[in-house]
């Protein structure tokens, strides 16, 4: 569960996690920004080689030799993880530098050099009543009430400031019928290695709303 902005709470460490990040998930100090974003955005050949036993180049030979570079993001990751047996945190790192290294965009990448992710359902209910569910169920993902709504009839919001920089942004929008979509945005990722790890955590989220799909 991401934890709010002004949580300071000690939590878990690491890139995969919504919570707040230390110097063990490679986030920097300083200024934000593009520019810092890039920098912590490229997992070092030292720290790869001493994670996972392999260096970058020999990772990325296995990957050539697998085919990879046909594979989606997701496809490689899980190649790491089945046949490699890499945890699933260093098999993010290694398909983020390998995407990289080949010149592959990763998913999720933003025009500032941050990471989005999102995810949606199409569920029953009008509008303002869908905002209003969602904020009392999601408030467990996000860490509380939404730090801002808007409450317009046609396509009501809420966002919320999380932990280490991260916004999350909910969104429903009629679809002509007794449905609405609802969209869950996390965005200003500074790592690609949390692209998956968010994706799934916002896959999950949507649970609470399972009574409303049907």
């Amino acid at each position: 569960m991401p934890r709010r902005k002004d949580d300071h709470r000690d939590g878990a460490r690491g890139p995969g996690s919504g919570q707040r990040s230390g110097a063990g998930a490679g986030a920097g100090s300083g200024s934000g920004g593009a520019d810092r974003g890039r920098g912590e955005q490229r997992l070092s050949d030292a720290r790869l080689g001493s994670g996972t036993g392999r260096s970058a180049a020999e990772w990325f030979a296995r990957l050539d030799a697998a085919g990879a570079t046909r594979l989606s993001h997701e496809q490689i990751s899980r190649l790491l993880v089945d046949e490699f047996e890499v945890v699933p945190w260093w098999a993010e790192g290694i398909t983020v530098r390998y995407e990289q290294e080949r010149g592959v965009e990763p998913p999720g990448r933003q025009p500032d050099g941050s990471y989005a992710v999102t995810v949606g359902r199409s569920l029953r209910g009008a509008p303002l009543e869908l905002l209003d569910l969602a904020i009392e169920r999601f408030a467990g993902y996000a860490g509380g009430r939404p730090d801002a709504v808007a409450r317009s009839a046609t396509q009501p919001t809420a966002v919320w400031a999380l932990a280490h920089g991260d916004t999350l942004h909910l969104r429903v929008v009629p679809t002509g019928g007794p449905k609405c979509s609802v969209t869950l945005t996390q965005g200003s990722l500074r790592l690609p290695e949390r692209v998956q790890p968010v994706k799934e955590g916002l896959t999950r989220a949507f649970g609470v709303m399972g009574d409303r799909q049907n």
